[in-house]
């Protein structure tokens, strides 16, 4: 070979090597990025050109597929009694994506998943076109529907958690006010995009997606009595529900001339921690926060959840107990004011572990994931999180929730012939307590058998409502008893 032809071969072998180099990097390294780049279209166009598989409650689709009639996205989705559900689905749209679920289980929902290789090659074999499995979640029809009706009866803002003590399955998270997730789930710059932006915080300061259940954090006020109450006897400072307290009446907080008030002329001087409970006295519990340290409230706080995010698989913002507070601070954090603040799924948690003997359970909201053909993909199991009351100073708690619903703040929330626990708070925010405060309730229901089906946490915010008629007990105790009503009559 003379020499040109021999460069010429050599060119042209460089110029091949090149083309398998960047064959190869594109294919195997740049795979995912281009993927998932917004700018290829034929992936959209692919994710769109089936109907995805459906978000599963009590066995029925809370969501839906349909053929569009305009554009190249074949299906859009849609969802049953969408606002009600919003907090527990997300949404998937062609315009904005996803979120929650629909987001977090996006392979499962759409078919790509690669624990569904099985299921895709015996497709692919057959000739069928390629479909979604579903997502199988934990939540309750009843109880969604009564925890949601009660938020919009209330007409506030607000939120409903409820689960199952012993497994720490979601079975309600209900957030008010809502969103259809329909609205929006085209591509329309004209009927999707104006709904879109109709829900937008920026034009709307109800800010109706924002999952209150899960993302917001407000002060929890006198529920938190119940981790203070807790605290107090995990660390031996008393040993019994009616056992006196060292607590004096006026109360000075330590390190200041500030006197920490109750509400109203109640029996609170050295009231044993039942009757202090029942009638919600802040010096009591306060004091014993201040006695037992940050330190130690601190440390049983985080064994309640605070402190820590939650994945449901969705994630929950966590909730906050400080650090490095002085006692006064101390006092008043541990009566759920300063800077402590809470989710309702935290305050559901709370209930809950106190309902399951003193063992908190992982809160979760899938059960199963499943296959076109329903085949089981991922089941998942209960999990213990942590234990932050034996199961002897549990019961003792448990004795005193009781007696808040049968004779105390809490007596709206009693069900005959079940026996509940529970506690009421209004909690104060704003400058100076300027704005209307938050009613919470956080309860359990246990049957004949001693089986506790669900714990509940209600939380309002109602900036309409005549402040001296908001409380926990007259605005949320109703409603958490709806929910365990629904909870207990569907397993009849």
């Amino acid at each position: 070979m003379n020499k040109p032809l021999r460069r010429i071969a050599i060119f042209c072998g460089l110029l091949v090597l090149a083309l398998l180099i960047r064959d190869n990097w594109l294919q195997y390294v740049k795979a995912d990025s281009l993927k998932d780049d917004p700018a290829n279209r034929r992936v959209t166009i692919a994710r769109y050109s089936t109907p995805r598989g459906d978000i599963v409650v009590d066995g029925d689709p809370i969501t839906g597929s349909v053929e569009t009639k305009n554009g190249d996205l074949k299906y859009k989705r849609t969802y049953k009694n969408g606002p009600m559900w919003a907090p527990v689905t997300g949404y998937a749209s062609q315009a904005f994506g996803a979120n929650q679920l629909e987001s977090l289980e996006d392979g499962i929902l759409t078919g790509n998943d690669d624990r569904l290789f099985f299921r895709k090659t015996l497709d692919m074999i057959t000739g069928k076109q390629q479909q979604g499995g579903n997502v199988v979640t934990t939540l309750s029809a009843a109880a969604q529907k009564a925890a949601y009706s009660g938020l919009q009866q209330q007409g506030g803002k607000g939120a409903v958690v409820a689960l199952e003590p012993s497994t720490g399955k979601i079975l309600a998270l209900a957030s008010y006010p809502s969103y259809d997730p329909s609205t929006f789930a085209g591509n329309s710059t004209t009927t999707d995009a104006k709904a879109w932006k109709k829900l937008q915080k920026k034009y709307n300061p109800n800010d109706p997606m924002l999952n209150r259940a899960l993302r917001e954090t407000y002060p929890p006020g006198s529920t938190f009595k119940v981790v203070t109450a807790a605290a107090a006897l995990e660390n031996g400072l008393y040993t019994s529900a009616d056992e006196k307290t060292d607590s004096p009446l006026p109360y000075i907080m330590k390190g200041t001339t500030t006197e920490l008030k109750n509400e109203g002329s109640i029996p609170c001087k050295n009231a044993t921690m039942r009757v202090a409970l029942r009638y919600s006295c802040n010096t009591v519990f306060g004091k014993i926060g201040a006695d037992l340290g940050n330190d130690k409230m601190l440390a049983e706080a985080k064994k309640f959840g605070f402190d820590s995010e939650q994945f449901t698989p969705v994630r929950s913002s966590a909730s906050v107990f400080s650090d490095d507070m002085n006692s006064s601070q101390t006092a008043l954090s541990s009566i759920g004011q300063y800077n402590t603040a809470a989710t309702p799924l935290q305050m559901a948690m709370v209930a809950s572990a106190v309902a399951n003997g003193g063992k908190l359970m992982k809160p979760y909201m899938v059960d199963v994931l499943q296959s076109s053909g329903l085949d089981p993909v991922a089941k998942t199991s209960p999990e213990e999180l942590s234990r932050p009351l034996s199961a002897e100073n549990a019961q003792i708690l448990q004795s005193m929730m009781e007696t808040v619903v049968k004779e105390g703040t809490g007596t709206k929330a009693r069900i005959n012939g079940v026996t509940v626990g529970g506690k009421t708070g209004t909690a104060q925010h704003g400058v100076e307590n300027s704005e209307n405060p938050y009613a919470w309730f956080i309860s359990y229901a246990r049957l004949p058998d001693g089986s506790s089906p669900v714990a509940v946490a209600v939380v309002i915010e109602d900036d309409n409502a005549v402040r001296d008629d908001i409380s926990g007990g007259g605005l949320a105790a109703p409603i958490a008893k709806s929910v365990m009503e629904a909870v207990i009559n569907s397993k009849k």
